[in-house]
């Protein structure tokens, strides 16, 4: 069967957790489907990018929406309330005539639309078998950006909150089934049904991701795409409040960040005790090379492949409620948890200190992902829908 699939951004590199999931999802779904992949993207994709994707797709069309579109458009809907930012943001007239012109050509069967942002495109298609991937409840994510937000970003994220609550309401009619990647985004999602939306979570290559021995240069690691939000607001709870406790206590503990475009309000963070990495080739290296990882999110929606990747690679994780959540680990079996930073540095001391929590930790850690995230066994879930 000939699958379309349709994605806001193009699949690779995998600096962000959007095109991660994308990424699987296509490499899953390539072992039953036929994959048509059409993606957004606001330049050209390199030939080393497109040959990541073709072994597992049959044909592949990148729509450009580049910055000036992106801001008409979104111009163009300020009053409209029934279209929040971030989809006008992606929603480009041309493209639209070029996705149809590719659906033409090759006259999918089922689609799958990976996010809410490239709905607008797939409403307009007449494909029966259809699943939209909520992926995230973002109209939650905003809210929380929203109670953070000083004074003058209040009002653009209250509207955008807003938009998004109505918006994820209304879209779901439109479409045959509906998946998310948590039961937390699933009870938020502003839908009296939201009951029949199947949680399909995110996998690890555990083959992939995998522990080896190595020097231990960082004490603690804090991994993610550096210009996301709530990644840049946990870095700097990190900084200005976790760390500063070990430095009184007279601790020289050190702490890495890494993860792509770190923007300024990151770069700013650095100290002999904090490093700033960028953008890493291979993030085996820096979970090797650390001791603990600390995923301080406070605004925390969805489910955290950082978590899950550090987990597989046998490196304790020190996070928060926020972020257990929807990860469902066991607190003091397979996670550690805090959620204010006296707890942050209890809870980093505990590990530093003893070896035998620390092994019981990750051990239980890797067997939870193995057990629970694997990509092929969740896909399989939406394999039987656009089957039915």
């Amino acid at each position: 069967m000939k699958l379309l699939f349709l994605t806001s951004r193009f699949p690779y590199p995998l600096e962000k957790g959007d095109k991660l999931r994308a990424y699987y999802l296509i490499k899953s779904l390539s072992k039953h489907f036929d994959i048509y992949l059409f993606a957004i993207n606001e330049t050209s994709v390199s030939k080393k990018d497109l040959d990541e994707l073709t072994p597992y797709c049959k044909a592949i069309e990148v729509g450009i929406v580049n910055k000036f579109s992106s801001v008409l458009s979104i111009a163009k809907n300020t009053f409209n309330k029934n279209i929040p930012f971030q989809v006008a943001y992606f929603y480009d007239e041309k493209v639209m005539q070029q996705l149809s012109a590719f659906t033409e050509k090759h006259q999918p069967e089922a689609m799958f639309c990976h996010l809410i942002r490239m709905s607008e495109y797939a409403k307009q298609l007449n494909i029966r078998r259809s699943v939209l991937d909520y992926m995230d409840t973002f109209s939650k994510g905003m809210e929380r950006r929203g109670e953070k937000s000083n004074s003058l970003m209040s009002i653009p994220v209250k509207i955008e909150h807003e938009r998004l609550t109505k918006y994820e309401h209304d879209i779901f009619d439109k479409f045959r089934h509906k998946i998310i990647i948590s039961k937390q985004d699933r009870d938020w999602l502003p839908h009296a049904e939201n009951n029949k939306i199947e949680i399909v979570a995110n996998g690890v290559d555990t083959n992939f991701y995998t522990h080896s021995k190595s020097e231990k240069k960082f004490d603690l690691l804090f991994v993610g795409n550096m210009s996301y939000p709530p990644n840049i607001l946990a870095v700097q709870y990190a900084a200005k409040e976790i760390m500063p406790l070990f430095k009184s206590a007279g601790k020289k503990t050190k702490l890495l960040i890494a993860g792509a475009t770190p923007t300024s309000e990151t770069t700013s963070l650095a100290s002999d005790q904090i490093i700033i990495s960028g953008w890493v080739d291979d993030v085996r290296t820096v979970f090797n090379e650390s001791r603990i990882m600390i995923a301080p999110m406070l605004i925390s929606i969805g489910l955290q492949n950082k978590i899950l990747q550090g987990m597989a690679m046998e490196i304790p994780c020190v996070i928060s409620s926020f972020a257990n959540n929807a990860l469902g680990a066991t607190p003091e079996e397979e996670v550690l948890i805090a959620d204010n930073p006296t707890e942050y540095f209890n809870q980093i001391e505990r590990l530093l200190n003893d070896e035998d929590l620390r092994l019981r930790i990750t051990e239980n850690a890797r067997k939870f992902v193995v057990k629970n995230f694997n990509w092929d066994e969740n896909t399989n879930k939406i394999t039987q829908m656009i089957l039915s």
